[in-house]
């Protein structure tokens, strides 16, 4: 933080599993002041209150009043009801991924930022891990990738849809893939195949997406919320070189091709906590802003969440086609079979 430089006001709107991190990690950030949270859910929003010694705010739009900039951290299917009121009042905003529900609404939120010459940043958490700090060092040439990430299906929540199930698996998890790929190969998408099933929610638990690029680029893409075993692992194929990374145990190996044939190197990751440097990254975008007038972008701004949700929202559509073509059929469990 330069020198005198007033703190960054922010709250936080939405203080569950995710947004009381939210909470939590600005207010150990030294450039930000935590003025208070909201959450619609007052039990939730008072025992995050007093966890951490923040004021709780009962009225959102009095909360944001007070504040430069704000967290939203509510379920994806509120982003875009949430987050356009803020940016209308010109605050700056970090919407959790997936940026909005729908591509109509994520475009509404990108163009009202534009209009009120705010920051707006989405949580594409995975581009502050360490193994991306990693990988983005060796982007060129990158020829095909693939990418898992499996989870274990979220418990239930009281009075909510479970975490994340208010949307496909595709939203909720591979997402955050398909960005990390758009940011990795600088080529648009040509054409992709995908398959896709729901298993005990209403909308996809599962999905697998093969996406091929203009310049020969590949990537196939796992998503799934109902594995036993949590797994998060990307791996990287080159012209002369093989990157994999396991960006949950912050390890990786790389194999080059050399004149005796195969190097390998072991990987060893410095950990960090990636949410910290999400919200610091925010926080310095928004402290550019005010200081020169011009909007400055953060690492993941609102048009790359948009462009990362326009081939989501794509390979869900795909999936659900898929599965009509073939006459499939899916009856999700009942609440009483889940528990």
């Amino acid at each position: 933080m330069a020198e005198n430089q007033p703190k960054l006001k922010v709250g936080v709107l939405g203080v569950g599993a995710l947004g009381r991190h939210h909470a939590r990690l600005y207010r150990e950030n030294p450039k930000a002041e935590v003025i208070g949270i909201f959450d619609v859910n007052a039990e939730t929003a008072v025992r995050v209150g007093e966890e951490f010694n923040l004021k709780v705010f009962s009225n959102w739009r009095e909360l944001a009043e007070k504040c430069d900039a704000l967290s939203v951290a509510v379920p994806a299917n509120f982003h875009a009801t949430t987050t356009l009121p803020l940016l209308e009042m010109n605050r700056h905003v970090l919407v959790e991924k997936p940026i909005a529900a729908s591509v109509e609404e994520a475009e509404a939120m990108v163009n009202t930022a534009r209009e009120h010459g705010v920051v707006l940043a989405v949580g594409h958490v995975e581009r502050f891990n360490p193994a991306m700090d990693f990988l983005e060092k060796y982007a060129a040439n990158t020829r095909f990738i693939e990418a898992h990430r499996l989870a274990k299906y979220p418990p239930p929540r009281p009075g909510l849809p479970r975490r994340g199930t208010e949307v496909s698996v595709v939203l909720d998890l591979m997402i955050h893939d398909i960005d990390l790929v758009l940011s990795m190969v600088d080529a648009e998408v040509e054409r992709f195949d995908v398959v896709g099933i729901p298993v005990l929610s209403k909308t996809e638990d599962i999905v697998n997406a093969r996406i091929k690029f203009t310049n020969g680029s590949c990537a196939s893409l796992t998503a799934s919320r109902v594995s036993q075993e949590p797994m998060r692992r990307f791996r990287v194929f080159q012209e002369d070189t093989y990157i994999s990374m396991d960006y949950g145990k912050f390890f990786g190996m790389v194999l080059k091709r050399n004149r005796l044939g195969l190097a390998r190197k072991d990987v060893n990751l410095d950990e960090k906590n990636a949410l910290a440097a999400e919200l610091d990254n925010f926080i310095d975008a928004v402290n550019r802003t005010r200081a020169t007038g011009e909007v400055s972008q953060p690492k993941v701004p609102g048009e790359a969440g948009l462009k990362a949700l326009r081939l989501a929202v794509a390979i869900e559509n795909e999936a659900r086609a898929y599965n009509d073509r073939y006459g499939f059929k899916f009856a999700p469990c009942t609440a009483d079979e889940l528990n």
